[in-house]
């Protein structure tokens, strides 16, 4: 009949049809299990890169010294740690003081080296972060006022004397530190000497060893900076005290401290604080390795500490008005 070959034509062109579309799904089938395959792998990945930095302990420390003697010392103390910890341990600098605090409020930084007055404004932003750990050199600590020879400044005896300043240049460190700014500011302002006292604007160095160089130069007639820092420096002779020399000591003050943060126990365990703390109490003179640490610490031991021991750095700051 006329109409057979039209229908033979239909049935040939639905079957090329099916075969085409079935030919098309069975070729993308290893492509779907490959991107099925690749997804688990991906997030095994991410999550194994995200353990791993869930597991590393990371420290800082305000950057009170030049960054290549920071580097050394707190590369050292790193190496460390993680051998007594056996636990990933990682130094990460910061930029400057404010850097140091803001790192460990928001959880970069695990546990930090702050002095005295960053080290109360980091625990008042982080609830049941503890002070840990201090220098033997810490719980009496001193700044020392320094002053260029041909400023005609000399040495004073006492406090109230430190107002021979008035009317000179004046530069401190960085405006957080508690030995370069804080008590040294409070010990002026006992004697009666303001910031409007000196001449021009006082100055701020960013750092102790700026400062020295600073005052070296004759940039500023005097300042202020970390005693255990001037003498570090004096003992590898980069002081020319032909052209500069402490004027004033200070009296003592605790200051630099451990401060670390309480977030530890929930990745490393109820009882890492204690054990980092230990870790510390064990730094001995008598290995090589760990006496390299103590003496670019400037120190001979670390000692237990607690927040208690700096409520008098809380109240001068919230005189000065850098504790709000």
């Amino acid at each position: 009949m006329w109409y057979l070959p039209n229908l033979e034509i239909s049935v040939l062109q639905l079957m090329k049809r099916l075969l085409t579309s079935a030919f098309l799904f069975l070729s993308l089938l290893p492509l779907s299990a490959c991107s099925n395959n690749s997804s688990p792998n991906s997030s095994a990945n991410s999550a194994a890169q995200t353990k791993t930095q869930t597991k590393t302990f990371v420290t800082g420390a305000i950057p009170d010294q030049d960054a290549e003697k920071l580097q050394r010392l707190y590369g050292k103390l790193s190496q460390y740690l993680e051998a007594e910890l056996k636990t990933p341990v990682s130094y990460k600098p910061v930029t400057d003081y404010t850097a140091a605090v803001t790192a460990f409020k928001v959880g970069d930084l695990d546990m930090v080296w702050f002095g005295g007055l960053t080290g109360v404004q980091a625990r008042l932003q982080v609830p049941g972060a503890e002070a840990l750990a201090q220098r033997d050199i810490d719980a009496k600590f001193h700044s020392v006022f320094i002053a260029n020879k041909n400023s005609g400044i000399q040495p004073i005896n006492n406090l109230k004397e430190l107002t021979v300043l008035k009317g000179h240049s004046f530069t401190f460190g960085s405006e957080s530190s508690t030995s370069g700014r804080l008590m040294p500011q409070y010990f002026l302002q006992q004697a009666g000497v303001t910031l409007e006292d000196f001449k021009g604007q006082s100055g701020f160095s960013q750092n102790h060893d700026a400062t020295i160089a600073l005052v070296t130069a004759g940039t500023y007639d005097a300042g202020v900076l970390n005693e255990q820092v001037w003498q570090k420096r004096l003992q590898e002779g980069k002081i020319d005290r032909s052209k500069i020399d402490v004027i004033w000591r200070s009296p003592e003050y605790y200051d630099y401290h451990w401060v670390i943060s309480p977030s530890v126990k929930q990745r490393f365990g109820d009882d890492f604080p204690q054990k980092v703390q230990t870790a510390l109490m064990k730094l001995d003179p008598k290995v090589a390795e760990q006496k390299e640490i103590l003496e670019l610490f400037g120190a001979t031991k670390f000692v237990p500490t607690k927040n208690e021991n700096y409520a008098r750095i809380e109240q001068v700051g919230r005189e000065i008005g850098k504790i709000k």
